[in-house]
């Protein structure tokens, strides 16, 4: 696209040019869920409100970055445009590893509320690190590397609702890991450029390695809502065990 107005970047959602397909594979699922989340969230059955409003923020998040990103990267402000609306999209990634992981650690420790506490803490703490590496990192790959101490935050809750120390729906935590394995498949699929690096000018407009990447983060969400929505019911029937 030939660098343009805030209104000619508009106008670019309706005629094919190589950033259609990254604004729309995240767009469509932006309205989707901005419709159709609040009303598959039971906002009736949930004791916990707070989990399910961040929830909701955190499904939101990375494709709101992403299109806004995506549609205005060739605005006519130049440089300073494209950067701020790249750390927009980076943060947008950020939110969801963020805000996504509170109702995963929160109810995993649902019966023990002074580690619950200490331990929202420091992964909010340590997300805010990781916000500030991701936006100030220089390449892809450095970026990637700044969620991983997230993801390993994680996955230790993971393993403390698998060996039966944490609590949680019995059917949540494969949900979470579909939701992580979907998730790092698409940041290697990212990151390898695959397929476009077989088929040079092949896959400009579609099914390149961006929009399959925006594909499985949509589906990684969907798993992470299912896996928070089981949960969030859960807990109305759990009580914890007496000491």
């Amino acid at each position: 696209r030939p660098i343009s107005s805030v209104q000619d970047c508009i106008r670019s959602l309706f005629y094919l040019h190589n950033e259609l397909g990254n604004i729309y594979t995240h767009g469509i699922p932006l309205v989707c869920f901005l419709v159709l989340l609040p009303l598959n969230i039971p906002w009736s059955q949930i004791s916990v409100t707070w989990l399910g409003v961040v929830h909701f923020l955190a499904c939101l998040s990375p494709q709101l970055g992403s299109v806004l990103y995506h549609l205005f990267m060739n605005h006519e402000g130049g440089e300073p445009v494209y950067h701020t609306l790249l750390k927009l999209d980076v943060c947008g990634i950020c939110m969801i590893n963020t805000l996504g992981a509170l109702p995963i650690v929160y109810i995993t420790l649902f019966c023990y509320p002074l580690i619950r506490t200490v331990s929202l803490l420091v992964y909010i703490l340590l997300s805010t690190h990781a916000i500030y590496c991701a936006v100030t990192a220089r390449s892809s790959v450095r970026r990637m590397r700044s969620f991983a101490w997230q993801a390993l935050f994680r996955f230790s809750f993971f393993l403390l609702r698998g060996v039966g120390v944490g609590s949680g729906s019995p059917t949540s935590l494969r949900h979470f890991l579909m939701m992580d394995a979907l998730a790092v498949l698409g940041g290697v699929i990212n990151i390898t450029r695959i397929p476009e690096r077989f088929r040079p000018g092949l896959f400009d407009y579609w099914c390149n390695s961006h929009q399959i990447m925006h594909v499985l983060v949509v589906g990684s969400i969907l798993y992470l809502h299912w896996g928070v929505l089981d949960d969030l019911l859960w807990i109305n029937s759990f009580n914890c065990p007496s000491d």
